[in-house]
């Protein structure tokens, strides 16, 4: 694989996905550690289904990205963007609720 990194452009083309729900109740969902890829299973596969092969380059390389790294994009879409819902996925407390959805997630795959 090539040295391709997800960057904040990669970010901004799922804006829409990622303030989906208000922030008020993405980080309660956060706090709370759910699982979100069960609640919205069906939606989560038939996106996948939908993949080009570039984006599903880019779903591997996020699957396959240490959290650390997605935080800190999260926290450059924030900063670019300001956006509540990067700056909570942003969080470093947050980083088990991640880590939780993204298996779930590569369990899918």
């Amino acid at each position: 694989m090539t040295d391709e990194k997800i960057t904040y452009d990669d970010i901004k083309n799922y804006e829409k996905l990622f303030t989906l729900a208000p922030s008020f109740l993405l980080e309660r969902w956060a706090k709370k550690n759910t699982n979100m890829v069960s609640k919205f299973e069906s939606r989560v596969q038939d996106q996948l289904h939908k993949l080009n092969d570039g984006n599903k380059r880019k779903l591997d390389l996020i699957l396959n990205s240490p959290v650390e790294d997605l935080q800190a994009i999260m926290a450059d879409a924030y900063e670019k963007s300001n956006k509540k819902q990067y700056k909570i996925l942003a969080n470093p407390k947050y980083m088990e609720f991640i880590e939780l959805n993204l298996d779930e997630i590569r369990k899918m795959v």
